[in-house]
């Protein structure tokens, strides 16, 4: 990938974005122009991701909130360092309760698949442990557009509407009335180019940077939290709270053609993306553009999302070793399964041993990826009165299976969709990179990867390529621009092919590199989304 930054074999719908002191790439202008603020106020990438993280739980409320979770991958003094701020499921909940309520699948919506929220916390740790301003300063920008207001963007509109749409069919008991008066007070979504504002949602803010997120875990806004639980059925105690703490981890990665991609280990999905880079590293691929390359890249991820989805959840509980889930012994046994013709995917037997995204960094060389999410649109469907708080409901990611290795079971963290990403090379940084969207996500990182590297795109090129996401068994969705002998010759293989008439579903992402020789930052924004990068 190595000089290949200024030149590309793919026409790009936008261009790269260029600076030397600082970059802030997101889904939303706004949010990216709040970490450009602290970095010129003297902070670093881990202050502005901060700063872009809180300001994007007001300005894309329907896609994460104060009440989510978040990962991040943070490159600092020459090392590579994970944080992973997930919420386990409440002490108080159990599978045989929430089966004795009827339930054969964990629901979507209200108390049972609420988990504690880990947002909060991973900007406290995150600003305890590298930043360099105070996080009355970090959060400043956030705390002022939820005070004085905002105007709607336009894909921001669109969610918002759609998702207003959905939950007023499915939002009936009086528990959610306080997501109503807080994101629909006028009785509808807030119309593009309309200003809404949240003071509850800016009070909030301010006790949690005022007090390091102690009032969020153990403070007013926990009393706030526990009350609304206790008085409307829910399973979420002040003790869940106190007792949660974001969790340091050493990131998990696999070598691609000479470059490191490294991701968040499990609880978190993102060895799904390196599983499914193991094999592939093992094909040659001619073009991007190219059937057998969407073929083999469909069938890797099939097989990465078979062993995925049935041995990851709690590291610790996980029936599977990780290592030998990456070795390269294993990637040869699954890659030898890959033909000329579509499989239906299958568990193999590793050996032993929503979502928002943004990308930052800094002229000192510091650099973040950082991924926060309430998991589906406004998450629960639950606001804790009078805080702006939007409850996420991560826990619908659990089984209630009572065999299944992600089963529900109190205090337990559940499988987790969201993850950030991030490429070295030769123990240096290369940059952050992700693409947010659900199960989309490591099939994402693994087409942005790809497209960098083995078809030598610069970011902005690699985000604008069109995608595949494979959905279910053979089924295969190709987003429109997809070259059409490419979806007739992948039919002719099996697959069972439909055109996508909207590009929602194929995930947002952002990438920043920084160039090894000048150490100029270049950026890239998703360009199926309001995403913008700030930049000087």
């Amino acid at each position: 990938m190595k000089r290949n930054y200024l030149s590309h074999p793919y026409s790009s719908r936008r261009m790269n974005v260029f600076a030397n002191n600082g970059m802030v790439a997101t889904s939303q202008p706004l949010a990216a122009q709040a970490g450009l603020e602290i970095l010129q106020k003297g902070g670093n990438a881990i202050d502005a991701a901060i700063a872009t993280a809180a300001c994007l739980t007001v300005v894309e409320p329907t896609s994460n909130g104060i009440g989510g979770d978040a990962f991040a991958l943070v490159w600092t003094k020459g090392k590579l360092h994970g944080l992973n701020a997930s919420g386990p499921s409440p002490k108080a909940i159990t599978l045989e309760a929430v089966r004795a309520l009827g339930h054969t699948e964990m629901p979507e919506y209200g108390w049972i698949p609420v988990t504690v929220p880990g947002a909060p916390a991973a900007w406290a740790a995150l600003s305890e442990r590298f930043g360099k301003l105070p996080l009355t300063d970090v959060l400043g920008p956030a705390i002022r557009y939820a005070e004085e207001g905002y105007p709607i963007s336009p894909m921001l509109g669109k969610f918002w509407s759609v998702a207003y749409a959905e939950l007023s069919k499915q939002l009936s008991g009086p528990e959610f009335r306080h997501w109503f008066s807080t994101f629909a007070p006028d009785g509808r979504a807030p119309r593009i180019g309309e200003v809404w504002k949240s003071p509850a949602h800016a009070q909030t803010l301010r006790l949690i940077a005022e007090t390091k997120a102690e009032a969020f875990y153990r403070g007013e806004l926990a009393d706030k939290i526990a009350a609304f639980s206790q008085e409307t059925g829910g399973y979420l105690s002040k003790a869940d709270l106190a007792e949660y703490a974001p969790e340091w981890v050493t990131p998990i990665g696999v070598n691609y053609r000479g470059y490191d991609v490294w991701e968040i280990p499990p609880n978190g999905q993102g060895m799904i993306a390196l599983m499914a880079l193991n094999m592939l590293k093992g094909f040659t691929f001619a073009a991007k553009e190219d059937p057998d390359t969407y073929h083999k890249t469909i069938e890797a991820i099939k097989l990465a999302f078979a062993d995925g989805s049935h041995y990851i959840t709690q590291r610790d509980l996980m029936t599977a070793n990780i290592d030998g889930m990456l070795s390269e012994r294993y990637a040869d046994e699954r890659r030898r399964l890959i033909t000329d013709t579509a499989l239906t995917p299958e568990i193999g037997k590793p050996p032993e041993g929503g979502t928002v995204y943004l990308a930052t960094a800094d002229g000192a060389g510091n650099m973040v990826s950082f991924i926060q999410s309430n998991y589906t649109d406004f998450g629960s469907g639950l606001v804790v009165p009078d805080t702006g708080i939007n409850l996420q409901n991560r826990g619908n990611n659990f089984s209630l299976d009572p065999g299944h290795v992600n089963c529900l079971a109190p205090g337990k963290r559940t499988y987790h969709t969201i993850i950030p990403g991030f490429l070295t090379k030769d123990d240096q940084p290369v940059g952050p990179f992700g693409v947010m969207g659900g199960f989309m996500q490591p099939q994402g990182h693994v087409q942005v990867i790809m497209n960098m590297i083995d078809f030598a795109m610069n970011p902005q090129a690699a985000l604008d390529a069109p995608r595949c996401q494979w959905v279910e068994d053979k089924t295969v969705l190709l987003e429109r621009g997809t070259p059409e002998h490419i979806a007739h010759e992948l039919a002719r293989r099996g697959h069972q092919i439909k055109i996508a008439l909207e590009s929602d579903s194929f995930g947002r992402g952002q990438i920043i590199l920084r160039d090894p020789e000048s150490n100029v930052l270049i950026g890239g924004a998703e360009p199926r989304t309001d995403a913008h990068i700030a930049a000087w």
